[in-house]
């Protein structure tokens, strides 16, 4: 009974809700576009502007790029780093262990 009494409560809601909705008229409505006063124009351009940081170049003679400077550096191969590890692994020292009698 209350099933049936929820069923009819909500079938009742909805086409009560169904009913007030407005309904969209048939007549045709032209579509206006508004019309857009502020179009391109040529103007003059902005005057010139530096964008960067007004300082003074430092340089001394002799001077030479950093890639001339660094040297590679040498790229250990992953076997050769376990095998250093293992060997410094086994010349460690090892944690005594005592036991209680």
């Amino acid at each position: 009974m209350k099933t049936l009494l929820l069923g009819f409560f909500v079938f009742g809601a909805t086409a009560a809700f169904g009913q007030t909705a407005s309904v969209l008229s048939n007549e045709p409505t032209p579509i206006r576009i508004n019309d857009h006063t502020a179009r391109a124009s040529q103007k003059s351009l902005a005057g010139e502007q530096s964008l960067l940081i007004s300082s003074s170049v430092i340089s001394a003679r002799g001077e030479r790029p950093l890639w001339e400077l660094m040297q590679p550096s040498e790229e250990v191969s992953l076997g050769e780093a376990a095998r250093l590890l293992r060997q410094q692994h086994a010349v460690d020292k090892k944690a005594k262990v005592y036991i209680h009698d």
